[in-house]
């Protein structure tokens, strides 16, 4: 790896784990708060947060991802980019999705385009939302989860559906249950997005999640880690919080000649172009 820059992103708490997984995962804004200040301090640059409702459960209502929003804001100020997601979960339509896209204008969003644009009939009102979104000044990092997904997501952007000359990429390698991710699954991503200039992130489902992410470092790629994807150490061991997650991450990546980029070179990173 030469000395090149890696925006390293955490995801703290995801749509499905709560403390009963690890008593570290936040479920409240203060939570996320303290999570994001000690992630900071750890080396991201950008913090995936999903908001929970009272009974710990993921929310796309948007004035309590206003709550989470402002409270992290409160802990960290303009330190860190602050993304909101529109998962679904499996619990949320399209239209909550939108209407969270549309109400609350964080630095960044992430969204699904299997979500949001699943055929061919959802194409206009998609990019009409990603229109809008861009016109508010919101970052948005499109999330795929497969090379065929890439591909399909490249055509929407080459017919202009997608109007982003340089669109924020996550890579989602592994899932939640079943199939752990390998630092070969991103081999696939790369070969279909074809050297196209855009800014691309990976994050890992399961204990291989370290060495994902420095594969994607190595290979000119960027990283998302955190308890949403795995609370395992590469020795084994259970990571003590998020915090410990990015330290370790960082540490590889800084062993290896590169360097954690902070909020300021994030931001010029993610420039439209």
């Amino acid at each position: 790896m030469d000395r090149r820059l890696v925006m390293l992103c955490c995801a703290p708490n995801g749509a499905r784990r709560g403390t009963a997984d690890h008593a570290a995962i936040p479920v409240t804004p203060k939570q996320m708060a303290h999570t994001a200040r000690r992630c900071l301090d750890a080396g991201i640059s950008i913090l995936h947060c999903h908001a929970r409702d009272a009974d710990g459960k993921h929310s796309l209502d948007p004035e309590l991802n206003s709550s989470y929003l402002d409270a992290v804001r409160r802990a960290v100020g303009d330190e860190l980019i602050v993304q909101l997601t529109t998962e679904a979960a499996g619990i949320y339509t399209r239209d909550v999705q939108s209407a969270l896209l549309r109400a609350v204008h964080p630095e960044s969003f992430s969204i699904a385009m299997r979500e949001l644009c699943p055929d061919e009939a959802s194409q206009d009102d998609y990019a009409a939302l990603l229109a809008e979104t861009q016109a508010d000044g919101v970052r948005v990092q499109h999330i795929v989860y497969s090379a065929e997904e890439l591909e399909r997501f490249i055509g929407l952007h080459d017919s202009g559906v997608v109007a982003e000359s340089r669109p924020f990429m996550l890579f989602v390698l592994g899932k939640y249950s079943g199939t752990q991710a390998g630092a070969g699954d991103l081999l696939p991503f790369l070969q279909a997005l074809q050297g196209r200039d855009w800014p691309w992130m990976v994050c890992a489902f399961g204990p291989q999640e370290s060495a994902c992410a420095l594969t994607a470092a190595a290979l000119g790629g960027h990283a998302r880690i955190g308890f949403e994807n795995n609370l395992q150490a590469p020795d084994g061991r259970g990571y003590a919080d998020n915090a410990e997650s990015v330290a370790t991450v960082r540490k590889l990546i800084e062993a290896l000649d590169g360097n954690v980029a902070d909020v300021h070179v994030a931001r010029q990173l993610l420039s439209p172009g």
